[in-house]
């Protein structure tokens, strides 16, 4: 059971990384977003989820 929790933070990680990128912010910002992101995979998710850069991309 502890995987299926790894693999969904792992792939929501993957999904905020991309989205990360896909936007206007300065290069250094997309950078310092995904390092917290890599260094606190559950923390920085939710921290970029209320308080990061949102992607270009509308879905």
């Amino acid at each position: 059971m502890n995987y299926i929790f790894g693999i969904i933070i792992f792939v929501l990680d993957v999904l905020a990384i991309a989205s990360i990128i896909n936007t206007n912010a300065s290069t250094g910002t997309k950078i310092l977003w995904i390092a917290i992101i890599v260094i606190l995979p559950v923390i920085g998710l939710i921290i970029w989820y209320f308080a990061g850069p949102k992607s270009n991309i509308s879905l």
